[in-house]
């Protein structure tokens, strides 16, 4: 749950280890809230240790396109989470790596109900009943927070079955991910959007490597603001960030048909009470919620 540029494209980054996962989002949300997320982009996540979950340091990643003002940085990152904390952030040029071999090595099969996202190393995990999500090593990066894409597939896998949504919308879609498994589950036409050129372009190779290029259109787009997009939806995903998910309220809200599923992730806990409340104010209720890995999903309808 990258938002921005791929690592690829990126030549500047800031690395900051942080106490816990609360600061660690403040930081993230404040850099995605000032920068363009077509410029940058913006990752928190839980470094992986051998040390009990407690002792764990929560990360923060930011890729930038050109050299960032280092000390607008630490100023953005003293609001946020503190002026000590600032001056351990660590700046420097992207190196040149095996992207596809770190892919392989990040990307372990992640199973969620009668899904299974997996990469081509892991084909033999496919069983029978699942309905396999393949994703290529090289187009991999992005997908890294399995407790976000757990979540939403575990609620588009509920939803399929019990029902079977006309109108699909995923927004935000990265790697294609969400709108893939909406495509294989209920094989309608799914809409998507980024706001990144490459995360397009990333998708679309995503979905026809999974055979479904037919069923999910993607376009560049900045939340609902294209065409394409437009109209109303019996099913909408969106795993993005707090902040984004906040301004995106009341277009989302627009969107969705009476009676339909809103998924939405890439929330820590403490940011669900204002999701909450912003989606509240637009008639929206609480369906049910979903905690994996630290990261809140939520099911939500009019």
């Amino acid at each position: 749950m990258l938002e921005g540029l791929p690592p690829n494209n990126a030549a500047f980054l800031m690395r900051l280890a942080c106490p816990d996962a609360q600061a660690a989002q403040r930081v993230a949300d404040i850099i995605v809230e000032t920068f363009d997320p077509a410029e940058t982009a913006a990752s928190a996540f839980e470094e992986a240790s051998e040390r009990p979950e407690s002792e764990r340091p929560w990360m923060v990643e930011v890729y930038f396109g050109s050299a960032p003002d280092e000390a607008q940085i630490r100023e953005l990152v003293a609001l946020a989470a503190g002026a000590d904390l600032a001056a351990q952030a660590h700046f420097g040029r992207v190196e040149k790596v095996d992207w596809v071999a770190a892919s392989l090595a990040g990307l372990v099969p992640v199973r969620a109900g009668r899904f299974l996202v997996h990469g081509e190393h892991d084909r033999a995990a496919v069983g029978a009943s699942d309905r396999a999500i393949e994703i290529e090593a090289a187009l991999a990066f992005g997908t890294g927070h399995h407790g976000t894409t757990r979540g939403c597939l575990t609620f588009i896998d509920a939803i399929a079955k019990r029902r079977r949504p006309e109108k699909i919308l995923d927004v935000g879609t990265g790697t294609g991910v969400l709108a893939i498994a909406a495509a294989k589950a209920f094989h309608r036409r799914i809409a998507a959007g980024d706001i990144d050129a490459v995360a397009v372009e990333t998708a679309k190779a995503n979905a026809k490597h999974n055979g479904v290029g037919n069923f999910v259109h993607v376009v560049q787009a900045r939340g609902l603001d294209h065409p394409a997009l437009r109209g109303r939806y019996d099913l909408i995903t969106a795993n993005i960030l707090a902040a984004p998910l906040r301004r995106l309220a009341p277009p989302l809200a627009k969107a969705l048909r009476p009676g339909g599923d809103l998924v939405l992730s890439g929330l820590l806990g403490h940011d669900v009470p204002g999701i909450l409340s912003a989606y509240g104010t637009q008639h929206l209720r609480l369906v049910a919620r979903l905690d994996i890995d630290g990261w809140a999903t939520l099911l939500m309808r009019r």
